[in-house]
């Protein structure tokens, strides 16, 4: 309980006029999202995806967070298949079903828009489609639970119960994080839980809700490179990501789709 209680002393209580400057970071991360899916087809590589989201957000007035972030070298994540999160890109060229995380986050004027969603190349498999949907579906539960008042625990316990009725497996190894005008903040936000527990969500917290689900067991490992993080059975797993707000009345999207495409591979 006293770690909770350290934890909730250290998140930061935003004022309301900095949700203009995150609705604005958060847009431009979107619309980078937006902007790739044309572009997601078989014979890609990894790194095209990475210069040409690099050069959108340069263009759009942004530095990309993660380029020179603790020794990262790249503009994005592109997590492929079993790859959890934190895939590289590099010379991986997308062949037809495979299905890609894309994680971009955007500092716009100090302050940081950080979403990601998952993408095919080509036709996915039904198992994969179902493992989308069902992480696209335990994100949206997650955040439809936060208003003031409302515990961390109660946003992991909606994911949590969601993707194990699917017989999936909630990542336990990474969590969303508080962001505004830093990267990576308090509090740290699980993506499973118990109703109630840990510290109470007020009014002008930020935070991501980006839970990492297995179509197998839960556990990862991080490979060689010290980023890459693949599922231990070679399963595959699934992300999506928003950032978000806690308003005087509930929750507030910051990065929604301005095109609609939520869910990417359901377009077309």
């Amino acid at each position: 309980m006293d770690q909770q209680g350290g934890e909730a002393r250290r998140i930061i209580i935003h004022r309301p006029e900095d949700f203009e400057g995150m609705r604005k970071a958060g847009r431009l991360a979107a619309e980078t999202l937006d902007m790739i899916a044309e572009h997601i087809r078989p014979g890609i590589t990894t790194g095209e995806i990475d210069r040409i989201c690099h050069d959108f957000m340069v263009a759009h007035g942004a530095v990309p967070a993660t380029l020179g972030y603790r020794g990262y070298t790249k503009s994005t994540c592109t997590s492929v298949n079993h790859v959890v999160c934190h895939g590289i890109p590099g010379d991986r060229v997308l062949a037809d079903g495979d299905i890609v995380n894309i994680d971009v986050t955007v500092i716009l004027d100090g302050w940081y828009g950080d979403t990601s969603r998952m993408f095919v190349a080509g036709t996915p498999s039904t198992k994969a489609r179902l493992l989308m949907d069902v992480t696209y579906e335990a994100m949206m539960r997650g955040i439809a639970v936060i208003k003031p008042g409302a515990t961390l625990g109660d946003i992991g316990h909606a994911i949590q119960t969601f993707v194990e009725r699917h017989r999936f497996s909630v990542v336990r190894d990474f969590c969303g994080h508080g962001i505004g005008r830093h990267f990576h903040a308090p509090p740290n936000v699980l993506h499973y839980g118990r109703p109630g527990e840990g510290p109470k969500l007020k009014p002008g917290m930020f935070f991501t809700v980006e839970p990492m689900v297995n179509a197998g067991r839960p556990e990862v490992k991080i490979l060689d490179d010290g980023w890459t993080a693949v599922t231990r059975d070679r399963s595959l797993s699934a992300q999506f990501e928003h950032m978000v707000g806690v308003t005087e009345t509930g929750v507030e999207i910051f990065t929604l789709s301005p095109a609609g495409q939520h869910r990417p591979y359901h377009q077309g």
